[in-house]
Order: structure tokens, then C-alpha cells, then sequence
């Protein structure tokens, strides 16, 4: 038995047996996560953006050319780091799909074939339930304070429960090493390895300098960021504003992205 799959074992058995978080965690690091990472509270510095519960808007109505998603995606993979892989091993944080594949609980027979032959922007929904933390034996998905579900990639031993868990298919593995397959590495953002999942993060590093998400800043006001517990954030304006919905409510995750369309 390898050295990491014994230590994988050693992690979940001393889960089963009730041992806390901190102390499987100490197992397998030999420390604990940064406190402040588990707040949320990345920095003190006045000029990070905050929230009670960070939310997205997606308007697809203003998603009207193939440029216009291809340029929130590059905007999206370059600063992250997300490789480029030819074959079926795909590294996505976002991409795009089918209205069917998108809303499968809220297939309306008579909906209008520019909404239903539309392609639609997809990502990690940052959900209020995340059904990824729940299922992570080494806490290296967790859920920060302000709603956003984020990655400690050194803790990731690449069992991929969070993937089975995920109802929306928004994590990526690594089976291969991906830097090889980055165009220009970014080197503000850290570069994964093989054996990693990664994810859409809200882009909680651009946030803790007073950024919104590089998406938000390439959609051309097409995608809204805000405090959805803010009655006069962008989000709330625009859910107040306009009918949405969301993927897959049914499962109880409460996403944190809401769709316009």
C-alpha cells in the first residue's frame, strides 16, 4: 500500500470514529487551516470587498454572440491558471451547456426557442448547502463565512468525493500535471498539480484586494455581483427586478447563482 493511500485511510478512519475536523486535519498536515481562512477574513486591509452572502446574476439575455462567452471564460482561465487540454480531459471553472442540461427540473414544454437553443454559462454555484464540504475528508473544501466555497489545494489527496458530491459537475481533476498545458502561468494565482481538484472560487483573491470577479469585469455588465443579503447590492436589484431562476433546486443546495432568462 502507497504512502498516500495509507494516509488517506488513516484520515477517514479517525473520521468515522468522531475525531473533529481539527484533529483529522492535524493527522493529516500535521497543522490546522489558517483561522483566517475559515472566517473569510482574508486581510484587514480597507480596500477588500465584503459581504454577509456573496451572490452572482447571470443575465443570459445579454449573452448574444459566441465572442461574449468566450471572453468571460479567457478572462475566467488565464488569472486562474486553468490548463488548456486537448482530448477528453477537460479543466474547466467555467463553460457552457444546453438549456436541458442547465435547468433539467424546469423543462417548460412551451418555452421559446431562443431561451431553449441558447447556451448557458455554468460554474460552481457556491451553495448555501454545498454537498462538496460534507463529503471532503481532509476539510480541503470548506465554506467561508461570506458564502464562498473555496479550496486549500495542499490538503487535496485527490479522492473526489467532492466531485461525487457536487450536483452540478463543477470541479475538475487533475490526472496529469496541467502546468505543462497553461499558456502564460500566472504567478499571482497558484498553479495546481496532478492529483487536484480545482473549482470556480468567486475569485476570492481579486476580492480581497478590492476586485470583483474577472468575470464580472469582462461579461460587460452582464453578469452582477453583490450581497445578496444587501437589499441595495447589484444582485438583490436585479432578483427584485426580473424573474430567475436557479440549477437544480430541487436537491436543497440553495446555489448562490441565479440565472436571468
Amino acid at each position: 500500500m502507497n504512502n498516500s493511500r495509507r494516509r488517506f485511510l488513516k484520515i477517514a478512519s479517525l473520521s468515522v470514529f468522531g475525531l473533529g475536523a481539527k484533529g483529522v486535519l492535524d493527522v493529516a498536515a500535521g497543522t490546522t487551516p489558517d483561522a483566517a481562512a475559515l472566517t473569510g477574513k482574508y486581510e484587514d486591509g480597507a480596500t477588500a470587498l465584503k459581504a454577509k452572502r456573496w451572490a452572482m446574476v447571470i443575465d443570459m439575455r445579454k449573452f448574444t454572440s459566441p465572442e461574449d462567452y468566450s471572453r468571460v471564460i479567457e478572462a475566467c482561465h488565464s488569472i486562474h491558471n486553468v490548463p488548456s487540454i486537448e482530448g477528453n480531459q477537460e479543466i474547466k471553472w467555467l463553460w457552457t451547456d444546453t438549456y436541458e442540461a442547465t435547468f433539467p427540473d424546469d423543462m417548460n414544454p412551451h418555452l421559446s426557442q431562443e431561451v431553449l437553443e441558447r447556451r448557458y454559462l455554468l460554474l460552481c454555484n457556491h451553495c448555501e448547502n454545498p454537498p462538496c464540504v460534507r463529503v471532503c475528508p481532509t476539510k480541503a473544501t470548506f465554506k467561508r463565512a461570506d458564502g464562498i466555497v473555496v479550496m486549500d489545494y495542499h490538503r487535496c489527496i485527490g479522492c473526489r468525493f467532492c466531485m461525487a458530491g457536487c450536483p452540478y459537475g463543477a470541479r475538475s481533476f487533475n490526472f496529469g500535471d496541467p502546468q505543462p498545458h497553461i499558456k502564460a502561468i500566472n504567478p499571482k494565482f497558484p498553479a495546481r498539480t496532478r492529483g487536484v481538484v480545482e473549482k470556480c472560487t468567486f475569485c476570492s483573491e481579486r476580492l480581497a484586494v478590492g476586485q470583483l470577479p474577472a468575470c464580472v469585469e469582462a461579461s460587460n455588465g452582464a453578469i452582477l455581483f453583490g450581497d445578496l443579503d444587501d437589499p441595495n447590492s447589484p444582485v438583490r436589484k436585479a432578483l427584485n427586478e426580473n424573474y430567475s431562476i436557479r440549477r437544480k433546486p430541487s436537491v436543497g443546495t440553495q446555489p448562490g447563482v441565479y440565472y436571468i432568462v
